[in-house]
């Protein structure tokens, strides 16, 4: 008799490759943050808003680290990471044309609905990378989707700040900070910090979300659903934040990893159910959540 776990193992084939990628490109910033690209045709075909990547950062090191994917091309990847730890600063010392071992594309995307087209993005941190993919993803649908950006973070942001030429209704003329990246896809952004960036607003993201949405008609926010990635005191303030605008949420949710495919259940968090609170493997079952189910 097959049980419910290995009917999800079983979906789960075929759709998870291993490869070595080349490292096509690396940009360093500041706060020891790298942007890699690596080709990997057979996971960027595959990959969906909110997958991540389990990458061997060096030959020295057995265990992998799980990373965001932000940007897919035809056959690369690109991924953001900030050193944390031997594993991240062993890959921070890559060159191009060096080679890693990735697993992926893994984890439960995010999935946006026709029916909330406005969609908030919320990125925190090294949580920025997934609301790029799902930006990116956006503006390449054929519907016709409103996405607006917060990012925030307390170190310097992973690019070059630019006065955004979008307007936000909702949002202070002297916050007017974006990525440039977002800026030239046309996708309004604003940025946040505590640290006194220019243009950026002092505060948190959830700080300048209330502010906008609390601008919103009551038929203008059905229409918002909210998407998150981030530190979990943070994506616990976007979801108690959604909640009280009655927005829906989805969340992709950190933990450490030792196998992220399933089998270690070392990354298990505990989620509301029909049939009572459960474990769930944030690798397999997750990284996304409906905010609303996670016991925080």
């Amino acid at each position: 008799m097959t049980t419910t776990a290995q009917k999800k193992a079983q979906a789960n084939r075929d759709t998870i490759f291993l490869q070595d990628g080349e490292i096509l490109a690396i940009e360093e910033f500041a706060g020891d943050q790298f942007i890699m690209r690596i080709r990997a045709p057979k996971c960027a075909a595959a990959a969906e808003p909110g997958s991540f990547v389990h990458i061997t950062c060096d030959e020295s090191l057995p265990m992998r680290r799980p990373l965001s994917i932000m940007r897919v091309g035809d056959d690369w990847i690109e991924i953001l990471y900030k050193i944390v730890g031997d594993g991240l600063r062993l890959l921070s010392q890559k060159k191009p044309g060096d080679e890693v071992s990735v697993l992926g594309p893994i984890g439960q995307p995010f999935r946006m609905s026709a029916e909330r087209p406005n969609t908030l993005l919320i990125g925190g941190g090294v949580g920025i990378p997934p609301m790029v993919y799902i930006a990116d993803w956006l503006r390449r649908s054929d519907e016709d989707w409103k996405p607006f950006a917060i990012l925030g973070s307390e170190i310097p942001f992973p690019f070059e700040l630019q006065k955004s030429s979008l307007e936000i209704a909702g949002v202070a003329d002297e916050v007017c900070s974006t990525m440039p990246l977002l800026e030239s896809w046309g996708i309004p952004t604003r940025l946040t910090s505590l640290q006194g960036y220019e243009g950026c607003h002092n505060g948190y993201v959830t700080d300048l979300a209330d502010q906008w949405l609390a601008t919103l008609s009551a038929e203008e926010l059905a229409r918002v659903e909210v998407f998150a990635c981030g530190p979990t005191p943070m994506l616990k303030a976007v979801a108690d934040l959604a909640a009280r605008y009655e927005l829906p949420c989805q969340v992709s949710l950190e933990e450490f990893m030792a196998c992220a495919v399933g089998g270690c259940a070392g990354c298990t968090v505990k989620i509301a159910t029909p049939d009572g609170d459960a474990m769930k493997r944030v690798c397999v079952d997750g990284p996304v959540f409906d905010a609303a189910t996670v016991v925080w």
